[in-house]
C-alpha cells in the first residue's frame, strides 16, 4: 500500500504544482497582458468607468467625457470634431485610439507616473479617479483658418510659433467626425470606422505628420541653405541658369516650370530663389555635393526616425548615395527626396529663428482633475540648422519671393512676409502638389507655417503653390498675427 500512496502524493502533488504555477503565469507574469487586451471587456469598463480628462484648446474643451447611463459609465465627446480630428485623433470602445488620445493616454486616464499623487491622494480621500487635462499649443483661429483655406481639397497645414515650438495649427482633410468613432453602440462604430478606412483620402491618416510627399522647390531653401553654409557663396553669387540644364551620366534633362527661362543665361542665388529656377539649382546640387545636401537636410530634421510631437511623425527622407543626376534632381526637392508638412514647416521656423531650430510640440501643459499643474512643456533646442548670417541671408531672399517672385498671393499689407512656393511633379497622370512655406513677420516671427495642397487641389494641372498653397498660408498667418 505505501507505493502505491507514494505514487498517488506524487501525482497529486505534481498537479499541485503545475495549477499553482498555471496560476502564477496568469495573475502575474501575463497580468499586463490580460489588463491591455482590447477583448477584456473589463478593462473597458475599468478604464470607461472614470472621467477620462479633456484636451483643450485656448480654454475649451475639444474632446471631454459625459457621464452616460450604461455600463461604460462615460460617454467620449469631440467638439467641431472634423475640425480637430488631426489633433485628437479618436477614442473608440471597438476602433482604439489614434493622434492625442493615443499618445497622451496616460495623462488623460490619469495613470501618468507624473499623477502619481494625485492617485495617492484619490485613495486617501476616497475620491473618484479623474483623467487630466491636456491642454494643447493649439491656436483656435489659426486652425480654423487652416481648414477653412484647405476647404474640400486634400491637403495639410502646419503652423509653428518659432521662438519655442509651439505648435498653432495641425490640420488635414478630409478630416472626420470622431465622435462617429466614439459611440458605445459597437455595430455602429465598427461600422463608421469601416467607411472611414475605405473614405478617399484616407481621413483617419494625418497627412500632416504621417504622409511625405516630394516637397519640390521648397527644398531649395535646404539647397540654398547649404551652399551659404558652405562660405562659398553669397546671396548675390552667380549662377548658370539655362533653359535646360543636360545631367551628367545619362541624356536626360531638367527644365524650369512651363519651359520658361529664368531671365538670362545666369542669374543671382538670390534671384534663382525668387523665380524658382530649377536649372540654376539643380546645377547648385551638383557643385555642393550630395553629402553636404543630406548633412544640411538632417540639421532641419529629415531622416530622424524618433520625432514625437508627441505623436509619432513619419520621419521626412533625404536619400543617401546619391549619383550625380540623382543629386541635381533631389536638390530641386524631386527624385527620392520626402517630406511631411511639418517636415517643411521645420525648415522655416528654424530660419525665422535665427538658425535655432525649436523642438516642435502640441502638448503645453497637464492639469489635474483639482486644476494642479501637473508638467508644463519647456521649449528646448532641436539643432542649430543653420548660422544666423546663413538665416539673415535666407529671410531675405524669402522676402523677394514674396514681394516680387512667384510667392506675391501670401502678401499681407504693413506685414513682411517671408516665404518660398513649390509646385512637385508626382507620377505623369496626376497633377503636382501646391506648397508653400513662410514666417512672418520677418522681423519678428511669430508664425511659420506649411502649406500642401495634393495634386493641385482644385486648380489641377494648372495649379501652382503661389496660386494654391500661398492664400492659404496667408490666411493662417493673419490668423495668428490678429489673435
Amino acid at each position: 500500500m505505501n507505493t502505491p500512496l507514494r505514487r498517488l502524493a506524487t501525482v497529486v502533488m505534481a498537479m499541485f504544482l503545475v495549477l499553482i504555477g498555471s496560476a502564477t503565469w496568469v495573475q502575474y507574469l501575463q497580468a499586463d497582458k490580460l489588463n491591455n487586451d482590447t477583448r477584456n471587456v473589463r478593462g473597458l469598463y475599468r478604464e470607461y468607468g472614470n472621467a477620462r480628462g479633456p484636451i483643450v484648446v485656448g480654454g475649451n474643451a475639444i474632446a471631454l467625457s459625459t457621464p452616460v447611463d450604461d455600463p461604460y459609465g462615460y460617454q467620449r465627446q469631440y467638439a467641431d470634431g472634423s475640425t480637430y480630428s488631426a489633433v485628437t485623433g479618436f477614442y473608440s470602445i471597438v476602433n482604439g485610439k489614434s493622434e492625442l488620445e493615443n499618445a497622451a493616454n496616460a495623462e488623460l486616464t490619469g495613470r501618468g507616473d507624473q499623477l502619481f499623487f494625485s492617485r495617492i491622494r484619490d485613495l486617501i480621500t476616497g475620491r473618484k479617479p479623474e483623467g487630466a487635462a491636456v491642454e494643447t499649443t493649439i491656436n483656435a483661429a489659426a486652425q480654423a483658418a487652416a481648414v477653412a483655406g484647405l476647404g474640400d481639397q486634400q491637403g495639410a497645414v502646419v503652423a509653428i510659433e518659432p521662438s519655442t515650438g509651439k505648435i498653432l495649427a495641425l490640420a488635414s482633410t478630409p478630416g472626420f467626425d470622431p465622435n462617429a468613432l466614439a459611440t458605445h453602440d459597437t455595430v455602429a462604430a465598427s461600422a463608421a470606422y469601416q467607411a472611414l478606412d475605405a473614405a478617399p483620402g484616407n481621413p483617419l491618416r494625418s497627412n500632416a505628420i504621417k504622409e511625405r510627399y516630394a516637397p519640390g522647390s521648397t527644398f531649395k531653401l535646404v539647397t540654398a541653405a547649404a551652399a551659404l553654409e558652405s562660405g562659398a557663396y553669397t546671396p548675390e553669387s552667380t549662377l548658370p541658369a539655362p533653359d535646360q540644364l543636360d545631367l551628367p551620366q545619362t541624356t536626360a534633362t531638367i527644365g524650369n516650370f512651363g519651359g520658361e527661362g529664368c531671365g538670362g543665361e545666369t542669374v543671382t542665388l538670390a534671384d534663382a530663389l525668387r523665380v524658382s529656377c530649377n536649372t540654376a539649382f539643380a546645377q547648385l546640387g551638383l557643385d555642393v555635393g550630395a553629402d553636404a545636401l543630406q548633412a544640411q537636410a538632417e540639421k532641419f530634421g529629415f531622416n530622424d526616425a524618433g520625432q514625437t510631437i508627441p505623436m509619432l511623425v513619419v520621419p521626412s527622407v533625404f536619400p543617401g548615395n546619391l549619383n550625380a543626376p540623382e543629386t541635381a534632381q533631389s536638390a530641386i526637392g524631386q527624385h527620392n527626396v520626402q517630406a511631411t508638412p511639418m517636415q517643411m514647416a521645420m525648415v522655416s521656423a528654424a530660419i525665422a529663428n535665427g538658425g535655432r531650430l525649436m523642438t516642435p510640440y502640441v502638448v503645453d501643459a497637464v492639469r489635474s482633475a483639482d486644476l494642479t499643474t501637473v508638467t508644463t512643456t519647456k521649449p528646448s533646442l532641436y539643432s542649430t540648422a543653420v548660422s544666423p548670417a546663413t538665416a539673415a541671408a535666407l529671410t531675405q531672399m524669402m522676402l523677394g519671393v514674396v514681394d516680387s517672385g512667384t510667392g506675391k498671393a501670401a502678401q499681407i499689407p504693413g506685414v513682411q512676409v517671408a516665404g518660398k512656393t513649390g509646385t512637385a511633379q508626382t507620377t505623369a497622370d496626376q497633377p503636382p502638389h501646391a506648397w508653400f512655406t513662410a514666417f512672418a513677420p520677418a522681423d519678428n516671427p511669430r508664425v511659420a507655417v506649411a502649406v500642401l495642397v495634393e495634386h493641385g487641389g482644385n486648380l489641377g494641372n494648372e495649379a501652382t503653390g503661389g496660386h494654391v498653397a500661398a492664400p492659404i498660408a496667408k490666411a493662417v498667418i493673419e490668423a495668428v498675427l490678429g489673435s
